[in-house]
């Protein structure tokens, strides 16, 4: 596609900017519907935030917590069989959401099975029974729900999907609404338990600020209905899944490949120019990158709309309303993990301890055994643990751009403290710590590209929410103003990677209709099964998946 490359009449060309999960996803419905595409990826893998990095033999899984959409027949589901990202894995199912402590060693675990969690709260509780009760009734009514997952953007819903969508949601109406104006901190704050007031809100592993019971009781019945499961292969795997899709359907992506601006001709995008002066040329132009480059860097400002403005203008920096950004933290393990531990435990700090966090937004710390996900995380004979905090991000921004001595011996300082809390909470590790890894926000943003190093970019129940939405339904992931160009990706579609996925299909099923092409998609039918070596096997540009956690 370099320089004015014609294409045979009658099939569009599109380019597409970035190659995350929103960036993979427009091209595969793009390429199953008759176009021609190329994608442009900065970095030298696919998958954006949904990526890993390897070093000593370990690999860093550093996005997927769980997955919405892994239970055949349940929501979401349907996307990654079109996109094939989980064709041939196993998915594991933890019978344990997951686990909080506090400072005395005091916990309280989060099953996915209503009934044992019901049992388990009051056995934690007894005084607090009615409102034990109240949640995991709820909680049985999501579970019970059959609720479908939208794969049509809002105007171009059918009468029967509308009619789907009305009958699915009409018996939990109510169950909706009262979920949705009540806010987990104050329904937490009700208990007299002072470990269940810190832990309910804790359930996601840190406290979203501002989220409501919904998705706690939503995410937790999704568990339980075996659709949050964790695939085998992770995050990477996930991401070179859907590349290996991508590529089977025609599709081509140019790594170390920099877009620095989208070329605009009469008010029509006619390409992209990237950062070594080359020019590539298509009929629509997409961009599934970060938001607030595309808007600002990328179009130089020049195409906006009201509903842009507010985002990128007035909400980007109004505290609420982007995730917040987080310190990840891998440690290598000589030998085996300390057998009958919960994968995922939120440990409540003391204040002290907290302290010596830097950056830190709340007094915990996530601690996941990874190896017990699934295999090929470690070298044989050994194990690995992933560690998670909310940070701030201008404190990390400031000290590397003015002090880099002062910016790793920070992140030595992140270091040390894990290694000491490790130690501490698992004693049995003690020597056998070999390798920590430490990814700040700025890593973050360094390798992906999102603003301010939010993983998960607008953060639901926000103010950002309704504009989002707007411009997802009545602005159609355009810009005013600005012909054959489209948006997709969370920055658009709300955060997760299902939302990012799904944003990537209706971006098309809006570029289908405007072209007049009927929009096509179908389930991958690749059953070769997966194996832990399989990422490593599909076309790598170079071996630079060695080097995000060591850059810095």
């Amino acid at each position: 596609m370099a320089g004015r490359d014609h294409r045979p009449a009658g099939r569009p060309q599109v380019i597409i900017i970035g190659a995350g999960v929103a960036g993979l996803a427009t091209g595969c419905y793009a390429q199953m519907s008759g176009m021609r595409t190329r994608i442009f990826e900065k970095h030298v893998l696919p998958g954006g935030c949904c990526t890993a990095w390897s070093r000593e033999g370990y690999l860093f899984d550093y996005c997927v917590d769980w997955l919405i959409g892994t239970a055949p027949g349940a929501g979401g589901h349907q996307v990654w069989r079109e996109l094939g990202a989980l064709d041939g894995k196993k998915v594991t199912e933890f019978e344990t959401f997951n686990r909080v402590m506090d400072e005395h060693g005091r916990a309280v675990t989060f099953y996915r099975d209503p009934d044992r969690l019901e049992r388990h709260l009051l056995e934690t509780s007894p005084a607090d029974a009615a409102l034990i009760r109240s949640f995991c009734r709820d909680l049985r009514r999501f579970a019970a729900l059959d609720l479908p997952w939208e794969l049509t953007p809002p105007p171009l819903r059918t009468a029967a999907e509308r009619l789907r969508t009305a009958r699915a949601v009409l018996p939990g109406f109510r169950l909706f609404w009262r979920t949705a104006t009540t806010p987990m901190r104050a329904f937490a704050d009700r208990f007299q338990d002072p470990l269940l007031r810190r832990a309910l809100p804790n359930m996601f592993l840190q406290e979203p600020a501002g989220f409501p019971l919904l998705p706690y009781l939503y995410t937790l019945a999704a568990a339980h209905n075996g659709n949050a499961g964790f695939p085998q292969g992770g995050s990477l795997g996930l991401a070179r899944s859907i590349e290996e899709r991508y590529t089977s359907l025609g599709g081509e992506i140019g790594y170390r490949c920099r877009v620095e601006r989208i070329l605009v001709e009469d008010g029509r995008a006619v390409g992209v120019r990237l950062r070594d002066g080359t020019e590539h040329h298509a009929d629509h132009v997409v961009s599934a990158c970060d938001g607030p480059t595309t808007v600002d860097r990328l179009l130089e400002g020049r195409y906006t709309s009201p509903t842009t403005d507010l985002l990128f203008r007035e909400l980007l920096d109004r505290p609420g309303n982007l995730y917040p950004a987080a310190v990840s933290v891998f440690a290598g393990i000589d030998g085996p993990l300390p057998p009958g531990e919960a994968h995922s435990t939120t440990y409540l700090l003391t204040p002290e301890q907290g302290a010596r966090l830097p950056g830190a937004l709340q007094n915990s710390l996530v601690v996941q055994l990874r190896s017990q996900y699934a295999e090929g995380f470690a070298p044989a004979g050994k194990s690995i643990i992933h560690c998670m905090y909310f940070s701030d991000y201008p404190s990390w921004r400031g000290l590397r751009d003015t002090d880099r001595r002062a910016y790793r011996a920070r992140k030595e300082q992140v270091a040390v403290f894990v290694r000491e809390f490790l130690t501490r909470i698992h004693p049995a590790l003690a020597g056998r710590i070999e390798l920590v890894s430490v990814a700040s926000p700025v890593t973050t943003e360094r390798f992906t590209g999102n603003t301010y190093g939010s993983i998960l970019a607008w953060q639901a129940f926000s103010e950002a929410e309704d504009a989002v939405n707007r411009l997802v339904g009545k602005e159609r992931m355009r810009l005013p103003g600005l012909r054959g160009f489209s948006m997709a990706g969370q920055w658009v579609g709300m955060g997760g990677l299902i939302r990012a996925a799904t944003s990537g299909r209706f971006a098309v099923q809006y570029l289908c209709r405007e072209l007049g092409l009927e929009f096509r998609a179908w389930p991958s039918d690749n059953q070769e099964p997966w194996h832990p070596g399989k990422w490593r096997r599909l076309p790598q540009p170079d071996r630079a998946v060695e080097t995000m956690g060591a850059a810095e």
